[in-house]
């Protein structure tokens, strides 16, 4: 790969920024000063530093994102902010997208990356790939609406949902519930016919991703070496 495509491609500077650095002496690879921007590198095994800044190779970002109220799950909205506005301005270099969706008003955890074939098998109904919510409800579940949501309830549409598996706290009003799919406002939809409704949701699982406890609303952070091959190892 040319070395100002390598800066260029990590949101570093421009193809043209990275030719008037050479020129100074301002970028070194493997130690030795490169005044040839289209000198050609490996991204995986050079070192590379720009102006005295050393640079790592990423293929691809994938980043943590606890999704506040009121946000749209999109790249952009014309009504509404989306969640990659909560991005600095650095990160909108890249083709960043969220992987599946949230409701406008649904919080916790999503994953944003530029990886579309992983997320595309993430979001496969074949992987099954499970995510938790944690949930508040109008009015209390029953043990038969239990038991009926579980096993799979008919939608508005006649859609015939999958089994979920939902943990109840002790006033039956909250809890947990995991499901394999993500069909557009599934979960209300599911309470809705069984003639309650929620008042609260935040997802806080996505597969082997767990929200980390301590992203206020509306942080994130980059998910950490573990947490790719984790991802990835799900989506096989």
């Amino acid at each position: 790969m040319r070395l100002d495509k390598f800066l260029s491609s990590m949101g570093i500077a421009s193809r043209s920024e990275v030719s008037a650095a050479a020129r100074r002496g301002a970028i070194t690879v493997d130690g030795v000063v490169c005044r040839d921007a289209s000198t050609h590198i490996d991204p995986d095994r050079s070192a590379v530093v720009f102006c005295g800044r050393s640079v790592t190779y990423k293929k691809y970002r994938y980043i943590m994102l606890n999704k506040p109220e009121g946000y749209v799950s999109a790249t952009e909205d014309g009504k509404d902010p989306t969640v990659l506005d909560l991005l600095p301005e650095e990160y909108k270099k890249f083709n960043l997208f969220p992987c599946g969706r949230l409701d406008k008003n649904t919080l916790g955890l999503m994953l944003i990356t530029d990886n579309g074939e992983l997320s595309h098998r993430l979001l496969s109904p074949k992987r099954h790939v499970k995510k938790t919510y944690v949930y508040r409800s109008k009015f209390p579940i029953t043990d038969e609406e239990k038991e009926l949501l579980e096993s799979g309830v008919t939608l508005d549409d006649g859609y015939e949902t999958k089994p979920s598996v939902i943990e109840l706290d002790s006033g039956r009003d909250s809890g947990k519930i995991t499901l394999t799919e993500g069909k557009y406002h599934q979960i209300k939809r599911m309470f809705e016919s069984v003639n309650n409704k929620i008042i609260y949701l935040e997802r806080v699982t996505f597969g082997p991703l767990v929200l980390d406890a301590s992203l206020g609303r509306g942080e994130w952070r980059e998910l950490n070496e573990n947490e790719i091959k984790a991802l990835e190892e799900h989506a096989k």
